[in-house]
């Protein structure tokens, strides 16, 4: 049985919501604290036009943004030190490190990376899942439709079909890239965007 009804009606409006294994439910039930800054992160965001428009360099400003967010209330980067010992031999096997990390959750940020990041993260999830590092991993995407709205800005060329969406997404989470890891997956919806350079104009006073 599904745990997505965890997820906020809210929340549901605003971004596309997919699991696995239960996720919301995991997370609502063995991560409370964790599951309430993920929340009130993902309510408090918007996508604003100025930001789309300046998007460009290593890290977008909507990804730092979203990070910052986690970072404000005490999550952190992680990179977690681990490796395979067989008899005395050991052999260091380092994971890449996850973008936002607090107590037993670990969340990724892809805003517009090239999608082989989705295989990356969920190989991720699924290796500290079975060495008992995470108990969930959380995936905060773009919903495939936006690329309407960057087209109407002139960015369209800057997301490719090729990049972080969701649609990049659903088959590789629904096809169990996971492994044993809950993950839930929130796409970012045209609900969620504001025009914050020509915001609507108030109309006339009534007489």
């Amino acid at each position: 049985m599904s745990t997505e009804h965890r997820v906020p009606d809210d929340l549901r409006t605003l971004y596309h919501v997919r699991e696995w294994r239960n996720a919301a439910g995991v997370l609502a039930t063995a991560c409370p604290q964790e599951w309430t800054d993920i929340i009130e992160v993902l309510r408090e965001f918007r996508l604003y036009r100025s930001e789309i428009e300046k998007e460009g360099g290593n890290r977008s400003p909507i990804s730092r943004r979203l990070d910052g967010a986690f970072y404000g209330r005490g999550w952190a980067e992680k990179k977690f030190a681990t490796a395979i010992l067989v008899d005395q031999t050991r052999v260091d096997s380092p994971t890449h490190s996850v973008d936002c990390f607090k107590d037993r959750v670990a969340v990724e940020v892809e805003w517009n990376n090239k999608d082989p990041f989705f295989d990356r993260d969920l190989n991720n999830f699924r290796l500290l899942f079975e060495l008992r590092a995470i108990d969930a991993g959380v995936i905060i995407t773009r919903a495939t439709e936006l690329q309407q709205i960057f087209k109407r800005l002139g960015k369209g060329s800057s997301y490719g079909a090729a990049t972080t969406h969701y649609e990049k997404l659903l088959p590789r989470l629904d096809g169990g890239s996971g492994g044993g890891c809950p993950v839930l997956a929130f796409a970012i919806s045209g609900r969620l965007y504001v025009d914050d350079i020509n915001p609507p104009q108030a109309g006339p006073l009534p007489s």
